[in-house]
């Protein structure tokens, strides 16, 4: 099997020669992973404990808490609350990561034909959903009550939507055909 690095080298020539660069440094590249949980206004600290705890397992990665901007009285949420937890994931720990997803986690996802490329925004990120955390293999085996959700964003360097696409595709993230 290919490993991530020459892949990711491989695409970008390939990206090079598609768009007629003049140099493979024009090529767009995958800049950062983040992923990103919230936990809302959870009283007890014990399950925003293992929230924290399975993110740093599932990435690799210790995950940084995320405080409320501001209060909204009408969640009983004051400012400064910690809300969700994040992790921004660069370098090798960003490709064991997305290998990880893309050859693990997705294909296990219930029902998975693929995401849509009309997720990918107008500045070239693409975020993923996942609806449950059980799917990487570092969780498969707790137990199923304390299952919660998380956004994978795919940060790229690309100008436009379609260099965007062409980068992701090559890259080996299972994106649905285009209707």
């Amino acid at each position: 099997m290919e490993t991530v690095q020459n892949k990711l080298q491989s695409t970008y020539a390939a990206l090079k020669d598609q768009y007629g660069y003049q140099n493979v440094m024009q090529a767009p590249t995958l800049e950062k992973v983040v992923v990103a949980v919230g936990t809302g206004k959870v009283q007890d600290k014990s399950k925003v404990q293992l929230i924290a705890d399975r993110l740093a397992r599932i990435t690799g990665q210790k995950a940084a808490p995320r405080p409320a901007r501001k209060s909204i009285a009408s969640f009983k949420l004051r400012e400064g609350d910690i809300i969700g937890y994040q992790v921004t994931l660069r370098g090798a720990r960003m490709r064991d990561f997305l290998d990880k997803l893309i050859h693990v986690a997705l294909p296990q996802t219930r029902d998975f034909r693929g995401i849509k490329p009309t997720a990918i925004d107008e500045m070239g990120n693409i975020t993923i959903g996942i609806s449950d955390h059980t799917i990487f293999p570092e969780t498969a085996d707790e137990e199923l009550k304390d299952v919660f959700s998380l956004a994978v964003t795919l940060v790229t360097t690309t100008s436009s939507k379609t260099e965007a696409e062409s980068l992701l595709r090559h890259l080996g993230v299972p994106l649905q055909a285009r209707e």
